[in-house]
């Protein structure tokens, strides 16, 4: 079984996908700035611009947003996507990260890790939930816009929707607008997973 990351390097792993040194040696170049030259815009050694350069190090937002301001480029710059047509992005699964649905909570309602995080301006948001079980009455009722698709890999759970609640075991999906109030709780013994989408765009 391989080893979990810590939450760091995840974070680390995700940033180096940007490939944010890349970027800003290829900007140097092609303004023909050499290091000592930024070092003095910026106010950066050229060791550590060098460091920046080859993802030995990664900048923290001030430093990038001083560098940004001396090429005349915006931040996007460095966290847009790489591709000028088209999108597709791979999340392994040692990259996730699984977050509580409330981080102040003893017992949370769920668990998710989202699935498609390195997609910007995307249509639809998926996440990989699991749900422990939980009485009636004590998973926490929300609404938001859009639309949402639950469909339950393992496990059974139930879903409340408006004011009746609908028992999913695995295999079962529902489909529902998301700006009416729902909840979700685990009903199974061992906690149930499902695969969620929802769609913040989708008109009512």
């Amino acid at each position: 079984m391989s080893e979990i990351e810590s939450g760091a390097d995840t974070i680390g792993r995700l940033l180096s996908s940007y490939e944010i040194g890349r970027k800003l040696k290829q900007l140097r170049m092609r303004k023909k700035i050499a290091l000592t030259e930024l070092g003095r815009h910026t106010g950066l050694s050229a060791s550590m611009i060098s460091q920046l350069e080859n993802g030995r190090l990664v900048p923290t937002l001030p430093t990038l947003a001083r560098i940004a301001m001396v090429f005349d480029v915006g931040m996007e710059y460095f966290f847009g996507s790489k591709r000028k047509e088209g999108l597709f992005e791979v999340v392994r699964q040692e990259e996730r990260m699984r977050f509580p649905n409330r981080a102040e909570s003893e017992k949370p309602n769920f668990y998710f890790e989202v699935l498609a995080f390195k997609a910007n301006n995307k249509p639809m948001e998926a996440f990989l939930a699991e749900f422990p079980q939980a009485r009636e009455g004590d998973a926490t009722a929300h609404v938001h816009p859009g639309a949402e698709l639950i469909f339950v890999i393992e496990g059974s759970m139930a879903v409340q929707y408006q004011e009746e609640e609908h028992i999913l075991n695995a295999g079962d999906s529902c489909y529902f607008d998301s700006a009416e109030l729902h909840s979700y709780r685990g009903v199974s013994e061992t906690s149930a997973r499902a695969l969620v989408i929802s769609a913040p765009s989708m008109l009512r």
